[in-house]
């Protein structure tokens, strides 16, 4: 039990990482370094380019996010549904993305038009197969329980390593970017061999993340599992979600906070280069929601046996909020940025795990319903999700870029007033309202807790036995 507790907590970390990489700072690789190389105006129209094709690459997808659920409760493998495609989406993904972050091993600097049109088709199978692992690990967790609280467990864990690995992509990437920038250029500049060898470990690091999900973890088969009706096809799957309308309010929330937290967390590195003026201490960014993940990620299952995790949600959204009237009205103090990044990142872990949990449960709210057990499909929504919101953010961070003059090689001296309300504009007033359009849609739709979950799961189990007397 333990070794697969630590081999599913590593895999969210490599996982983790691998999403911070691409959803945050691939298009800060593309802003700041990727065409270096051009001139100004021919870079700010490749970056328009780039950054365009990455959000309508993105939203195109989240169509096929559901059909990637479908193909992974359709599995059977000797290693189960699941565990198979965390390791080839793991590995393809992983190699796909030293392709993206070297400029197609440097043809950017040779040829613009081909780059643009080989890009396109490798991000697209780069954003496939990273979902089939992303789907797969999160669509895992009832297989591996039943039990209410031992999902909550595995949640907080994979959560805990997603927390390791996003946040600590964000402490080192500055670091790691800036040492092999000097180190085989000799540039003390932030330049396209830095941000090359910064991608290349992060390959490295999901790709050993990836065998550690596939053979470090077992599937359970449980009675619920194994006497549901068998899968259907992916017009049955699609038919399944829209029938499972507390699933579909949870996805609502949750879209409206993972806009807003992406979008935000997307720009902060901008923050602190044009606002603040202090880039090295971007760190500070990662620092913070790792230690906060470390402390409330394992107090997670222990507080929730005592508060409904409706409230620890609610309470969270509370306190983002707190963070973001703080961003808006002192941005330009790093004392009281830093109290509000705490503000920021303290409440996500426990918003997130109600929401992933209350995806979960609503697994079998869905089979009690439609007949129909829906495991990866139902849990493909959340990725899917977060596909919106890191489209949106990829668009968002490129169109700042771009409209507040933060290209290149501009400074934060370059910065006009005009500048830094657009900045602030995107950065922290939209958000917020995305946050409490969040916490609106749940208070006022979401019903399914952890009590009518157990209720729901023995009136399944008292309909099966049902079933078996008349058989």
């Amino acid at each position: 039990m333990l070794r697969q507790r630590l081999a599913y907590t590593f895999s969210g970390l490599g996982q983790a990482a691998f999403y911070g990489t691409m959803s945050t700072y691939f298009v800060v690789y593309v802003t700041n370094a990727l065409f270096s190389n051009v001139d100004k105006s021919t870079a700010a129209r490749l970056i328009g380019i780039i950054t365009s094709l990455i959000v309508v690459i993105r939203i195109a997808e989240i169509f096929v996010d559901p059909l990637l659920g479908n193909l992974i409760d359709n599995t059977k493998m000797r290693l189960g549904r699941f565990r198979p495609w965390q390791l080839i989406g793991g590995l393809v993904s992983a190699a796909l993305l030293v392709m993206v972050y070297t400029g197609l091993f440097g043809l950017v600097n040779v040829n613009q038009t081909w780059f643009i049109v080989l890009f396109i088709v490798v991000f697209i199978l780069l954003d496939v197969f990273y979902s089939l692992r992303d789907i797969s690990f999160w669509g895992m967790i009832p297989a591996l329980s039943e039990d209410s609280h031992e999902r909550s467990i595995y949640t907080s864990l994979g959560s805990f390593g997603a927390s390791i690995g996003n946040n600590g992509v964000t402490v080192l990437v500055v670091p790691i970017v800036t040492y092999f920038s000097l180190a085989l250029t000799g540039s003390h500049t932030q330049n396209q061999s830095g941000w090359a060898a910064f991608g290349i470990i992060i390959a490295l690091l999901a790709a050993i993340s990836a065998f550690s999900g596939a053979f470090g973890t077992r599937e359970k088969e449980s009675s619920l599992r194994t006497k549901a009706r068998k899968n259907g096809n992916p017009l049955k799957a699609f038919a399944a979600l829209a029938k499972n309308d507390q699933m579909l309010w949870v996805a609502l929330s949750y879209l409206f906070y993972a806009i807003a937290n992406t979008a935000t967390g997307g720009v902060l590195f901008y923050l602190f280069k044009f606002v603040l003026n202090k880039p090295d201490a971007f760190s500070i960014v990662g620092v913070i929601p790792v230690i906060t993940g470390l402390i409330t990620t394992p107090l997670y299952p222990i507080i929730n046996r005592s508060i409904p995790r409706r409230y620890l949600f609610i309470s969270g959204m509370v306190l983002m909020i707190a963070g973001y009237v703080l961003f808006i009205v002192a941005s330009s103090n790093l004392t009281v940025v830093i109290v509000a990044l705490i503000l920021f990142y303290l409440p996500s872990t426990f918003i997130q795990m109600t929401a992933i949990l209350s995806m979960t449960d609503s697994v079998e709210y869905g089979q009690l319903k439609t007949g129909e057990r829906n495991e990866a499909v139902t849990l493909s929504v959340r990725p899917m999700l977060d596909k919106i919101a890191g489209a949106l953010s990829n668009g968002i961070v490129g169109f700042i870029a771009v409209a507040a003059g933060m290209v290149g090689s501009a400074t934060a001296s370059d910065m006009s007033v005009a500048n830094i309300h657009t900045y602030k504009l995107f950065a922290f007033y939209t958000p917020l309202a995305f946050i409490v359009v969040s916490a609106l849609v749940f208070i006022f739709t979401v019903r399914i807790d952890e009590r009518m979950h157990a209720r729901i799961v023995s009136q399944i189990e008292r309909q099966m036995e049902s079933d078996a007397t008349k058989d």
